[in-house]
């Protein structure tokens, strides 16, 4: 059973207009599926015997080298090379601007193509976090959301629309761009880029919106991410955060089948109704007997829950002992989140030694209770602190930003 909310904000079809249908301009390939390239060469004349072969060289042109220009593609022939520049691009999202953090966390503001006349362009943001020996990219699955969480930033932000597919997977095209995770490409210089094959080695749909509320969108994107001819991330490298649409994790688990995260947050359904007001519909009872049904859930595959330290509100030692009582029998770790502070808000982040003692009680109980480093604070990058610029940046700071100027000088470059 599909949730009621989902329907509040239909997604666009990715899918490619046949010939002769006009569009505001050439369409762009990244991002598409399979079936939307063999749409494309049908449209362009392509005979169905050879759709197959070729909708395998556009893949891995597109997803495997990076391609940016269909002249790139050396073993198409020049005819169809030639067609398909006239009726398509291999154009991504606009980056409007890039901030990089003290500790190397980058953040894009990425304005996608316009769904019509009068659309500029849906505006969200993506966080890559680069570690030593990874990297990973927070995506977003729709543009603001719909859920008004009390301590997160997005939450403040109304729902515009869904992604479509081709837009969420166009997040991870835009990120191996700009740190050069593409075969034979050059890796920026500044910030820190992991040491390791892969720049971008995972993704968390952790970002803008609710995934579960936009499922079909996010499951065929995960299709084209996890595609091992492709941009061949593994599932299990591939983690979906929800909130609790109960009615849809089974789905996920069998349709989309990536790691699981639960924002939990607290352990009454008192609080959780005023943390998360989705609760209300899906209260903590009915949310972890979903998590205990979890396709393919095992001490291998456990679990996330994360958990936001909240100071005077969630942080008790009486928390942690019943946050423990309640995921009993359930594979899992539990992420403790240092609150990241944004403009307006009314929590503070628990003392550290507060949330020491209640990772140490989790600990003891058994579970991993990784306290999770905040990263991109400084740049409104870290969890929960994500909003689209079109909400937060007045006219100044935003002709600021597209000059190349920033909070602190973070700002790098903008592309006009």
């Amino acid at each position: 059973m599909t949730d009621a909310l989902a329907a509040r904000a239909p997604a666009a079809s990715p899918s490619i207009p046949p010939a002769g249908v006009e569009t505001a301009g050439p369409v762009s390939l990244v991002g598409v599926t399979r079936q939307g390239l063999a749409e494309a060469l049908r449209g362009v004349g392509v005979p169905e015997r050879e759709v197959r072969m070729r909708v395998g060289q556009l893949w891995h042109w597109i997803y495997h080298r990076g391609a940016a220009s269909f002249d790139d593609m050396t073993n198409v022939g020049k005819g169809l090379r030639a067609e398909l520049a006239r009726r398509f691009t291999l154009d991504r999202p606009q980056v409007v601007s890039e901030q990089v953090s003290r500790d190397g966390t980058r953040k894009w503001l990425i304005r996608m193509a316009s769904t019509g006349p009068h659309d500029r362009g849906a505006e969200i943001e993506a966080v890559y976090i680069p570690e030593a020996d990874r990297g990973t990219l927070c995506v977003s699955s729709q543009v603001g959301c719909t859920l008004n969480c009390s301590f997160c930033h997005t939450g403040t932000q109304k729902l515009v629309r869904n992604l479509t597919t081709a837009e969420i997977v166009a997040q991870l095209m835009v990120a191996r761009d700009r740190v050069g995770d593409w075969p034979g490409a050059s890796r920026p210089t500044d910030g820190l880029i992991p040491d390791a094959e892969r720049a971008v080695s995972n993704v968390v749909l952790m970002g803008m919106g609710e995934p579960l509320y936009n499922f079909e969108n996010v499951r065929d994107a995960m299709e084209v991410v996890s595609d091992g001819e492709g941009l061949s991330l593994s599932r299990r490298r591939i983690t979906l955060s929800t909130s609790g649409v109960v009615p849809m994790i089974p789905r996920a688990g069998e349709e989309i089948g990536s790691m699981l995260a639960i924002s939990l947050h607290a352990v009454r359904d008192d609080l959780r109704n005023e943390l998360v007001p989705l609760n209300k519909k899906y209260p903590i009872a009915e949310l972890l007997e979903a998590c205990r049904s979890y396709p393919g859930l095992s001490n291998a595959r456990r679990i996330t829950f994360e958990y936001v330290m909240l100071k005077g509100v969630n942080d008790s030692l009486a928390d942690a002992r019943e946050l423990v009582r309640l995921l009993k029998g359930i594979p899992a770790k539990i992420n403790l989140i240092p609150f990241n502070p944004w403009p307006g808000t009314r929590y503070e982040c628990s003392d550290w030694e507060r949330i020491e003692s209640f990772s140490e009680v989790v600990f003891r109980a058994g579970y991993a209770s990784p306290v999770r480093t905040p990263r991109g604070r400084d740049i409104l990058a870290a969890c929960g602190q994500l909003k689209s610029e079109t909400e937060k940046l007045r006219a100044r700071a935003r002709m600021m930003a597209e000059s190349g100027i920033g909070p602190e000088g973070l700002f790098l470059g903008s592309e006009a």
